[in-house]
């Protein structure tokens, strides 16, 4: 993708306007220069390591707003300590990830005016759709022999792949090609169509490319990509349609959503998310953070990062597409279904919120004030012996586990009010339970100390303290990273990434017991494993 090449002089414009000593300013605050190929590589490391946090045009949401107007003022050395030691607000450190040199180079970059990239037109991704495996070839039946419903599908972050592996033989059965990054993927969850006995058998993953792919888990090792389509050149999130008919991309850049059809993964119909947040200013580059399936209604939930609204989608007629728009609180980015499928609790992770919304009435039901930066990821949710059932957060910016009530039909004097906080070592990324265990389990991923950001915290669901913390690796530049159970919960599986040299099979995901929390196995093979899905459990909303 190219972008067209800035022109650095705008960022001095703009400093002289804003009146001083005109010298002064342009010798204190002048932007460094790039030549061509730097500014290319810099922008491709922007893209591939800030841009999600930070946005494209690096207005913030999540990270803070990187424009020139900001970043000039701290200069190129500072810059370049932050992006090398993080910060304990959230920011990994980069120091062993990127040289020094790549540091310096982004630390330049970022005093520059962002360069905007093109739009992407329907036309366009009609014509980047490929086909693998008709449709009238797929099996009737599974070709391998093997549970593929305790299957985990596994990101090989940042090679652009997929890692099927079997959840009974802990075998690793493919490793598929996909978009760059895959940040999430799903399939048809438990719906009017649960009935049918290959629910869970179709996955669609979405790349930080844009690129959605679909999967086959009935098929042969070397013919599970079936199909792909971009749909944008940054994205994040996808979601299926309860009867299984239509798939959601949503986009960063474009800033929109795109419906394609869930067997052809034909592009049907793209929608702006453009639009005016919840004070009242046009934003640009809304993005489109995350987007789920309603399990007791034919719609979407479609999350309006920079808006602060969440969209509620009626897919049951496209062509006179209904949408309500739900205003709460910026920047909305992750969430999970509480167990009746009724209530999503989302993030709003820079307000320092969760929002509650209820599918049923179509309407926001609450917002909790909780710790800096929640991320709750796929989420957790569980019965506690005071507040009865509960979900539960982790935070960006913050060590803490933060847990409120939410059943207001049974418990409703605890309903949507903070149960309690369990302090742990460094803010983490995601948290995951299981209804059959005793635990509830939590990463610390985004602490700059290796330590910490190597060790996972088991929290017991009873007592509400952390019985056990665990270091699941000591490598240099690897870190622990997401949870998963496997589908009778009986196995908790924790992924050891390799955030440094990717481009090696040295990543391993490390199976535990999870009633003993005792380390079983290592499977190893594996590309910079990040996030897992197991299929019964995803298909089944189980967190």
């Amino acid at each position: 993708m190219k972008f067209p090449r800035i022109v650095t002089s705008a960022a001095i414009t703009a400093l002289l306007a804003a009146g001083g000593n005109v010298a002064l300013a342009a010798k204190k605050h002048e932007p460094p220069t790039l030549t061509e190929a730097e500014f290319e590589k810099a922008k491709t490391l922007y893209f591939q390591r800030c841009a999600g946090c930070h946005g494209v045009l690096r207005k913030g949401a999540t990270g803070k707003n990187l424009e020139p107007k900001n970043t000039l003022k701290k200069g190129t050395k500072r810059l370049a300590r932050i992006i090398q030691l993080g910060t304990e607000g959230g920011m990994n450190n980069f120091d062993d990830v990127l040289t020094k040199e790549e540091i310096t180079l982004l630390a330049k970059y970022i005093q520059l005016e962002p360069p905007v990239p093109p739009e992407m037109p329907l036309s366009l991704m009609k014509e980047r759709r490929k086909v693998y495996v008709d449709p009238k070839d797929y099996p009737t039946r599974p070709l391998h022999g093997r549970n593929w419903k305790n299957f985990f599908l596994v990101i090989e972050r940042d090679v652009g792949k997929v890692a099927v592996i079997d959840g009974d033989k802990h075998e690793v059965v493919a490793h598929i090609d996909t978009g760059y990054a895959v940040h999430v993927m799903k399939s048809v969850e438990h719906s009017n169509v649960a009935h049918a006995k290959d629910v869970g058998r179709f996955w669609y993953t979405m790349g930080r490319d844009g690129k959605l792919t679909k999967i086959d888990l009935w098929q042969t090792p070397d013919k599970m990509r079936v199909a792909e389509v971009q749909i944008a050149y940054d994205a994040r999130d996808v979601a299926v349609s309860g009867d299984g008919k239509y798939v959601i991309g949503g986009g960063y850049w474009p800033p929109h959503f795109v419906i394609v059809d869930a067997v052809t993964l034909e592009p049907l119909k793209v929608v702006s998310s453009r639009g005016v947040n919840i004070d009242g200013e046009y934003v640009n580059e809304s993005r489109v953070a995350a987007v789920y399936n309603t399990p007791n209604a034919s719609t979407w939930l479609v999350a309006m990062k920079e808006l602060g609204q969440m969209w509620q989608v009626d897919y049951s007629d496209l062509d006179n597409l209904r949408i309500e728009m739900i205003d709460s609180a910026k920047f909305l980015h992750d969430g999970f279904f509480d167990p009746t499928g009724r209530y999503f609790q989302i993030a709003a992770n820079a307000s320092n919120k969760m929002v509650v919304v209820d599918t049923k009435d179509r309407k926001l039901e609450a917002m909790i004030d909780v710790a800096k930066l929640p991320h709750p990821g796929p989420g957790a949710n569980w019965v506690d012996p005071k507040c009865g059932p509960v979900g539960g957060t982790v935070h960006l910016g913050v060590g803490q586990i933060t847990v409120w009530g939410n059943d207001p039909a049974k418990h409703p004097d605890q309903a949507w009010k903070i149960c309690y906080t369990v302090e742990t070592d460094g803010p983490g990324v995601f948290i995951r339970t299981h209804p059959k265990s005793r635990y509830v389990w939590a990463d610390q991923t985004k602490h700059p100390e290796p330590e910490i950001q190597q060790s996972i915290k088991v929290l017991d669901k009873k007592t509400r303290k952390i019985v056990k913390t665990i270091r699941v690796t000591d490598k240099p530049g690897y870190a622990a990273v997401h949870i998963e159970f496997n589908a009778d919960g009986s196995e908790v599986w924790v992924s050891v990434w390799n955030r440094k040299d990717s481009k090696k099979p040295n990543g391993e995901i490390v199976i535990y017991d999870a009633n003993t929390l005792e380390e079983k196995t290592r499977i190893k093979g594996l590309y910079a494993p990040t996030g897992k899905f197991n299929v019964t459990n995803r298909v089944e909303h189980v967190t």
